[in-house]
């Protein structure tokens, strides 16, 4: 059983433990010329609809697109290029909807041997599940054979988890017998129990160390791997990542523990890193989004080889409560100040809602924020 094709990658040993995972590796450092690529700004979502609304995105001064790979088409890719405008893809990397139901055994299973309900909207997937990996590697294949894209940025990064909400929902995962028998092997130990709730209480009572840094490995595999395949098939394409802006203490440091989110190990990854810096869904102030930014520039300076970019993602719509034109003005303007080099806002539905957001963006994109 494998994960991919065995032209593609040289397997070493470590690898075999995981079936076939792609190692993890440090992404080869793309340059991005600004005279090409100059300051970023983007709508995040289905931006075709501004279109059919009579918009231009050139007119709105976006000069790029983040579109769900679901909304992704030849005629909305078209028109992007002929008004200058960037086109990168949203991937959805380890969201299991529809698939887990299809499949049971890559339903994550918590602590108790249970499948774990869905968070909320959001249901993920056994990241080790093998089939998963063809499913979504073949996925990316078909678009970037389709597609001369500018970027794919990876989505729903994370073990089974919900983040997008004041009260995240944090459960413990993923404990079938294909990843504790993963673990054990990575690990070098055995993992003691005869059915599953045994094993997991064994494993968090004597291994949690060991169990939460390969959950981060397997992770960042996920990451890596997909990087390879952007490399071998538009090497010169971004690769981005959507993921959760929790501070590493937040939560009882669940960034790390519980999504499986090492933020130094996406620094040495990614091309890009996109914070998901909603502070309405997080309860956070609009402040809150120039202190994230600060601090990951702070932690790219002195734990990378290289300088991945930073363009964080902002929050236009309403939920749980109203994003009001001002603080939409308000995280649009500290979102793009250094060390962020982009800015894009979420999502293209808030704006069509509510046209006076519209105008906002198109006063910051036109100049007043960013030239």
């Amino acid at each position: 059983m494998k994960f991919f094709s065995s032209s593609l990658f040289i397997l070493a040993s470590f690898l075999i433990i995981f079936t076939g995972l792609p190692a993890c590796n440090k992404a080869v450092p793309l340059e991005v010329d600004q005279a090409v690529l100059p300051f970023v700004k983007g709508v995040y979502g289905n931006p075709g609809t501004l279109i059919e609304a009579g918009y231009r995105f050139d007119e709105l001064g976006m000069n790029a697109i983040f579109v769900r790979s679901i909304s992704l088409n030849e005629e909305l890719f078209e028109t992007a290029h002929s008004q200058n405008v960037h086109v990168f893809v949203e991937f959805p990397t380890l969201l299991g909807r529809n698939y887990v139901e299809n499949h049971p055994d890559a339903w994550p299973i918590n602590e108790y041997g249970e499948k774990s309900p869905p968070a909320d909207w959001f249901m993920g997937v056994c990241p080790t599940h093998p089939g998963f990996w063809d499913y979504r590697t073949n996925q990316l294949r078909e678009i970037l054979e389709t597609y001369d894209v500018d970027g794919i940025f990876l989505d729903y990064v994370h073990w089974h988890a919900q983040f997008e909400t004041p009260d995240p929902i944090l459960p413990e995962t993923c404990f079938c017998d294909r990843c504790t028998s993963l673990f054990s092997e990575h690990a070098d130990l055995q993992v003691i129990g005869t059915d599953i709730p045994e094993k997991a209480a064994w494993i968090l009572e004597n291994a949690d160390s060991d169990w939460r840094e390969w959950r981060s490995t397997v992770l960042n595999n996920w990451v890596s791997g997909m990087k390879l395949i952007l490399q071998e098939m538009q090497p010169d394409a971004l690769l981005g990542i959507f993921y959760c802006s929790w501070f590493p203490d937040d939560y009882d440091g669940a960034l790390y523990k519980t999504l499986g989110i090492d933020v130094d190990s996406f620094i040495e990854m990614a091309d890009v890193l996109s914070p998901m810096l909603f502070h309405k869904m997080k309860n956070r102030p609009a402040s809150w989004v120039g202190e994230y930014t600060s601090w990951l520039g702070d932690q790219i300076s002195w734990s990378s080889d290289y300088n991945p970019i930073i363009w964080p993602i902002v929050q236009a719509h309403d939920n749980p409560d109203v994003v009001t034109v001002e603080e939409f003005r308000e995280v649009m303007t500290i979102g793009s100040k250094p060390p962020s080099s982009g800015i894009m806002m979420f999502s293209d539905r808030a704006l069509l809602d509510n046209p006076e957001k519209i105008e906002v963006m198109k006063k910051l994109y036109s100049g007043e924020l960013i030239e």
